[in-house]
């Protein structure tokens, strides 16, 4: 049991700084891709990179089902009105930046210190994480030069 309850404590240690830089990356690749998805109009193709946008339109269901049945049951009138509604269809259109490396094309070492010094890190401190974190990144990733999409707008 004290074992299990250390492991814990470090766990919930290690997830503060953790999380604290996976939003930091987050927020950082959010601002980017809409950056670039301003900027690119269509379609970009660079020497390594290549990026372009796409809509779609899509239907979404209204959300809150659970609490509607509750209510439903106690005011059946006033219920089925309710979940009338929630059971339209509203239209979304959702404007998508594809993105990805060319085959045989990589990024380099520089590339990935760049984005961890930009999220705090101190160079050093880069430098000593980025073989680990490049370890794990490719034991997670199913396809080396998978193409990638990020949601930049939705209207």
């Amino acid at each position: 049991m004290e074992n299990q309850i250390v492991k814990l404590i470090a766990e919930d240690r290690l997830q503060v700084p953790m999380s604290s830089l996976e939003q930091k990356v987050r927020k950082s690749k959010m601002s980017d891709a809409k950056s670039i998805a301003e900027m690119i109009g269509e379609k970009f193709d660079g020497n390594r990179v290549y990026a372009f946008i796409e809509e779609e339109d899509k239907d979404r269901a209204r959300g809150m089902k659970e609490a509607v049945a509750e209510f439903e049951q106690e005011f059946p009138k006033y219920g089925a009105i309710l979940k009338g509604k929630i059971n339209e269809k509203r239209k979304l259109s959702e404007k998508y930046l594809y993105f990805g490396l060319y085959d045989g094309c990589k990024l380099t070492s520089e590339d990935y210190l760049g984005v961890l010094q930009n999220i705090g890190l101190t160079e050093r401190a880069a430098r000593e994480l980025y073989p680990e974190l490049l370890n794990l990144s490719r034991k997670l990733v199913k396809e080396k030069g998978e193409e990638r999409s990020i949601i930049v707008g939705t209207y």
